[in-house]
């Protein structure tokens, strides 16, 4: 099992910036690619940012240049830097993690933009 534990979410004006982590544990050995979710109200769930053990980066095209995404394998921690924020992007945001037993989520942390 992995366990994957979220932190940094809080409410900011448009334009700031909030800096989420996402601490895995358990078989974390094997994971093999990290991803950052986020659900706003009665949406669904969308992919925000991904990366593999190899460091390779994915984008959604609403948050590019905007948004990165880190990881410190040695630590078993992810990261998302999110600069010049917007309204529309208050929603829960979910850590996620694949390994070869599975997916896993964080329980979210709440991120609001507003002024």
């Amino acid at each position: 099992q992995v366990q994957l534990v979220e932190s940094g979410g809080g409410s900011v004006q448009p334009g700031g910036s909030l800096k989420l982590s996402c601490a895995a544990s358990g078989n974390t050995a094997s994971i093999y690619f990290m991803a950052w979710y986020r659900q706003a109200p009665e949406k669904q769930r969308d992919l925000v940012a991904s990366i593999t053990r190899g460091l390779k980066e994915n984008y959604a095209d609403s948050v590019k240049g905007r948004f990165t995404i880190s990881r410190d394998n040695a630590n078993s921690m992810v990261y998302l830097q999110m600069n010049s924020l917007k309204p529309e992007d208050t929603a829960v945001y979910y850590c996620n993690a694949l390994n070869d037993r599975g997916q896993w989520w964080g329980q979210g942390t709440q991120v609001t933009i507003s002024s």
